[in-house]
């Protein structure tokens, strides 16, 4: 009976020297739980006579209850502190400035992609895609190649191997140049003609914009990888006169309503005539004249292997690298730039 009394007494003394609830979980475990030095004194029950048994377990219960009761009180009484310290400590001061939202920004090609095809849809063209991954015969017998053109060469283009993947059109009436399933990495755009005419007739008013490859050396000026705008209008009495004021409308939306176009004969195998086209603004370039693009009326031959009329139908085409609008309009002059993926030089045009 004597240690059932020291005990209690022991524990009633730590639970009031204990200043946190944490010191108030470890003694609760130390006197009460299971094995606890009170809740441990019925495994002496048994060394008890039968008469002395009834009082003894009689007597750790209410030690028991005692040192309980005093554990709650005191948990309540510490609580209370407790949580007023943690709030001051994770007070937040509502009057600071929030911290900036980080966010992404849109790409500047992609940025100028919008613009173009803001441009050309107003002028009522259609926007489609075409595959980066194309036949060789649309990239090149399609359009008009002779067989000894530069672009024909290994080096400029990047040819892939895929048996399988390729379309089996039927092109064998185009050119006996190369097999019309070998697969090429599309040089350019321009090659989207080829699959339009061959599912649809005029009139037309098309554009792409889209990634093209070419194996050339990388350079300030150019690169593997970069994207081009591609456009082409077919319909009756469609003349020059129709190119030049439809590039005259595009060229003002992309650099300011002082830009003047030129025209200079030029030579490519899929328009005849060929002109490449150069542009002059007293705000850029010291208004002196710099290339653009290529253009021309579309070559006849192009229409008349489709089973289109170059009698009745005649139509322009143009293209440009879509790099060289924010080059030309910003001052950047190196083509890499666009795809490093280097934040102090993206973040400029958020």
């Amino acid at each position: 009976m004597d240690g059932v009394e020291t005990l209690q007494q022991e524990a009633l003394g730590a639970v009031s020297a204990a200043f946190t609830t944490a010191e108030l979980r470890e003694l609760e475990l130390k006197y009460l739980g299971k094995s606890g030095l009170i809740s441990g004194l019925m495994r002496e029950i048994g060394k008890l006579s039968a008469e002395e048994r009834p009082a003894f377990g009689q007597k750790v219960n209410a030690a028991r209850a005692t040192v309980q009761a005093a554990l709650d009180e005191r948990v309540e009484a510490l609580k209370g502190g407790e949580l007023d310290a943690r709030f001051g400590a994770e007070r937040i001061d509502i009057t600071l400035p929030s911290r900036p939202w980080r966010s992404g920004l849109q790409h500047i090609l992609d940025q100028t992609t919008d613009r173009v095809k803001a441009c050309l849809c107003g002028l009522g063209f259609e926007f489609v895609e075409g595959p980066e991954l194309e036949q060789f015969a649309y990239n090149f017998d399609a359009l008009n190649y002779p067989p000894d053109h530069p672009a024909m060469d290994e080096q400029d283009t990047f040819y892939v191997d895929a048996p399988g993947l390729s379309d089996k059109s039927d092109t064998s009436d185009l050119s006996d140049k190369g097999p019309p399933d070998r697969l090429v990495l599309r040089t350019q755009c321009t090659a989207i003609q080829g699959r339009t005419f061959e599912k649809r007739q005029p009139p037309l008013r098309i554009f792409t914009v889209g990634r093209t490859f070419r194996n050339e050396a990388v350079d300030r000026t150019h690169g593997h990888t970069f994207h081009q705008v591609d456009a082409f209008m077919v319909d009756e009495g469609v003349s020059m006169a129709h190119l030049k004021g439809t590039l005259g409308a595009f060229v003002r939306a992309m650099f300011g309503d002082e830009v003047k176009v030129r025209f200079r004969p030029d030579f490519f195998p899929f328009v005849e005539p060929g002109v490449d086209y150069a542009i002059s603004s007293p705000k850029l370039f010291g208004g002196r004249w710099v290339e653009l693009g290529g253009a021309g009326l579309v070559h006849p031959k192009i229409l008349q292997n489709y089973g289109i009329d170059s009698e009745k139908y005649t139509g322009f085409a143009f293209g440009l690298g879509l790099e060289r609008i924010p080059m030309m309009a910003t001052g950047v002059d190196d083509l890499r730039h666009f795809l490093e993926n280097d934040l102090r030089f993206l973040e400029q045009f958020r």
